[in-house]
């Protein structure tokens, strides 16, 4: 690898962290428990975390099945809107970047400081009896604005719950969403796992962590312990009008939920992305680059894996497994039908994480992750086998002095480490650490 392209890719990998630090949205409503009499906590686990009856209840079309469900009952004064944001102190701090100052190219740069990571605007609910709808707008810390989720869902159609369509932008049905996630900090506020993509590879459209345009069908049993779903979305990776896209991923999902005893509630699944992108346009540049449908050399690519999430007195474990692959035109950044270089192969990897919550209260949780990627094959023979491979460690806690119908108030300590081998300018392992201290709310 050359040393600009070490480079280039010391800086994929800072600017994606800062990325999933920043572009985090929020997905819970006090509103909801407004409407129906509910406290929060009937639905989440841990704000914003679901546990089964919120996840019933969000299948369900934001419904409990019940008289309430259509807004005409509500009363005038009910408006289904929730604000969210998180101001922090945070330290974040990168063993290996390109400055001009050093002898050697490089060296630690270390900052801290009061910060807030965005806001988030959320609307959801019913139009109407099985008629559902979610709209997130979200900012930057800079108050940049874009759609994070638009769409509409007709529930329960023939009046069947195996018989649920979606349309917009929407988050894939992924049992552990990251959407939900209890972790903020810069480098352990996302899951590597959903976002990874190999070192010299230009692949962007194969995050499922990221929300989608498409339509999507999702189907359950009446208890929702049975759930299967499938959706058709653009290969954009959720950007608007059409970049370069004239092709489609596929992404379906299904799981299993069962009783083990007192434990509680136990769920298995499975999910799989598969579909192609465009590697190549027909505009280089340009104040209109890329243009609508300009893509071209269309290649495949796949992500499948396992999911769990399994109960253990207060102690509950999420657990998900993913085997991924990009042609060698995406694992080499190859503009197709070019040639590719001598002996190129398509990139493939595994990963796994474990996510351990113990809730010692409805308002204390303690949080621990531990992910790990690994490259399988490298696009080009001879290159270090660990190449790009990804180790991410998180630990903290969030204590929610408030939880109401009205609002919540957490307040959020965590501190993560994250090292990518051959990620730094000089081609040595990357290492980046965060500590982060945040009074996240919405109301």
């Amino acid at each position: 690898m050359t040393s600009a392209r070490k480079r280039f890719a010391s800086g994929v990998l800072l600017a994606s962290l800062f990325l999933l630090f920043a572009a985090r949205d929020a997905n819970a409503l006090p509103a909801f428990a407004r409407k129906y009499g509910l406290r929060c906590s009937a639905c989440h686990e841990a704000w914003p975390m679901l546990n089964y009856f919120g996840q019933k209840f969000k299948d369900n079309g934001y419904q409990l099945m019940n008289d309430r469900d259509a807004p005409i009952w509500q009363n005038n004064g009910y408006w289904p809107v929730t604000i969210r944001i998180t101001p922090s102190w945070h330290r974040e701090s990168t063993d290996k970047v390109a400055v001009d100052q050093a002898a050697s190219g490089q060296q630690r740069v270390t900052s801290h400081g009061f910060d807030v990571g965005g806001l988030d605007l959320l609307s959801g609910g019913t139009l109407d009896k099985n008629l559902s709808f979610l709209f997130v707008l979200s900012s930057d810390e800079n108050a940049a604005f874009h759609f994070e989720s638009v769409n509409a869902r007709f529930d329960n159609l023939f009046g069947s719950p195996w018989l649920n369509l979606k349309v917009g932008k929407f988050e894939l049905d992924n049992i552990v969403s990251e959407k939900r996630g209890l972790t903020l900090s810069s480098s352990g506020g996302g899951f590597q796992l959903y976002h990874f993509v190999p070192l010299g590879d230009n692949n962007f459209v194969g995050q499922i962590g990221d929300n989608q345009f498409g339509l999507e069908w999702l189907g359950h049993s009446a208890n929702d312990r049975t759930r299967i779903s499938a959706a058709l979305i653009n290969s954009s990776d959720g950007n608007v009008d059409l970049p370069g896209s004239n092709s489609y991923t596929g992404f379906f999902a299904g799981s299993q939920a069962f009783e083990l005893g007192k434990l509680g509630t136990q769920r298995v699944g499975f999910y799989a992305m598969v579909g192609q992108a465009p590697t190549n346009t027909l505009t280089s540049g340009g104040p209109d680059f890329p243009i609508a449908g300009g893509g071209f050399g269309n290649k495949n690519f796949s992500r499948e894996g396992f999911n769990g999430i399994f109960y253990l007195g207060k102690l509950d474990f999420q657990v998900v497994t993913q085997h991924g692959s990009d042609d060698a035109y995406f694992a080499t950044s190859t503009a197709a039908p070019g040639a590719l270089p001598a002996g190129a192969r398509s990139a493939v990897w595994n990963g796994a994480f474990v996510e351990t919550h113990y809730v010692y209260s409805p308002q204390l949780i303690f949080i621990q992750r531990s992910e790990w990627l690994r490259m399988s094959q490298q696009a080009i023979p001879g290159t270090p086998s660990n190449l790009g491979d990804i180790d991410n460690y998180v630990f903290g806690y969030r204590y929610m002095p408030i939880m109401n119908s009205r609002a919540g108030f957490a307040i959020h300590n965590e501190y993560s480490w994250i090292r990518q081998r051959g990620g730094a300018p000089d081609g040595t392992d990357l290492t980046s650490n965060s500590l982060f201290l945040g009074f996240d709310f919405d109301f």
